[in-house]
């Protein structure tokens, strides 16, 4: 789907036509919708590598364009792995700036309603910055989700004894592994894009570009403390889980020990020999009963002091 945005007087808004200086936003696009992006100018083989989702962060410049790809967070919350990385291009030439990407994000919606107080479609390679602002922010709020749904997971591992937690995190753990390699991608792209100074048109460009790399440092740092953390959890947790099915397992034991006293014992006075009380004694039933229900309060007593219940 091809929509087309301007920044006017009251805002950013959506054209029914192309002009100058306007942003044309490109999701999933059809053949058709290819072939016009094609009549404007953007080169075909951009825009597979903007749709392809293995594609890596890079930049390429011409004297009349430049195309600039970057990886962005993408949540899919019914698959195995919960977050992933796809890529977002960028391409600028004369007076328009085109964005590919395969899926519709919130980061979108949030730049065309004008997120963002100094952002123009007009100044193309500022609005670069700003994406490159807003993927940021986005994978830092995707960590601190990640973060608060490990923490989740934590108060149920204490006392598991099924993997599935633990599975969980895996799932987590990958998902920081996807997003630890975009970002440091991403950096390496921002710092080439810094050397070659093709936002340097403004001061405040100069300055939004610093914004960017800072931000994109620290999305890099809480993903590798989260995943530092997340590694230990797991090893932790996997031991957690084996001491507390020993913990089951002690108690099965003694509580098979426990039921068979009676059982022997009665057993025992049960054989055809001579046995004491077997002569007819009116009280030999009770002082059996009270012999196994004593052993069993003492076998009980014993387990219960060793921790095995």
């Amino acid at each position: 789907m091809l929509t087309m945005y301007k920044t006017t007087e009251g805002g950013i808004e959506e054209l029914k036509s192309m002009e100058n200086g306007a942003w044309v936003k490109a999701v999933d696009p059809t053949p058709e919708e290819i072939q016009q992006l094609v009549q404007w100018g953007v080169d075909l083989e951009y825009i597979n590598n903007s749709l392809d989702l293995d594609e890596m962060p890079r930049m390429e410049r011409d004297d009349d364009y430049t195309f600039i790809l970057i990886r962005i967070p993408h949540r899919q919350p019914d698959s195995d792995v919960p977050y992933i990385t796809i890529p977002l291009g960028i391409f600028i030439k004369g007076n328009m700036i085109v964005t590919i990407c395969r899926y519709e994000k919130e980061m979108f919606q949030a730049l065309a309603n004008r997120k963002y107080r100094l952002l123009k479609t007009g100044k193309r390679y500022r609005f670069a910055l700003y994406i490159f602002l807003e993927t940021a922010t986005r994978y830092l709020t995707h960590l601190r989700e990640i973060n608060r749904i490990t923490e989740a997971l934590e108060d149920q591992l204490q006392k598991s004894t099924r993997n599935r937690e633990v599975l969980e995190l895996l799932k987590y753990q990958k998902s920081l592994t996807y997003f630890a390699t975009a970002l440091r991608s991403n950096e390496v792209m921002m710092e080439r894009v810094q050397r070659m100074q093709i936002f340097n048109y403004y001061e405040e460009d100069q300055d939004l570009l610093e914004d960017v790399l800072t931000e994109n440092q620290q999305a890099i740092q809480m993903t590798t403390i989260a995943t530092e953390i997340l590694s230990s959890m797991m090893d932790a947790f996997a031991s957690i889980i084996s001491n507390n099915l020993n913990g089951v397992m002690k108690a099965l034991a003694a509580l098979t020990i426990i039921v068979s006293l009676p059982g022997t014992v009665a057993g025992f006075f049960g054989m055809n020999v001579m046995l004491p009380l077997s002569d007819g004694n009116p009280t030999a039933f009770l002082i059996v009963f009270g012999i196994a229900l004593s052993l069993t309060a003492i076998a009980t007593f014993i387990f219960y002091k060793r921790d095995w219940f």
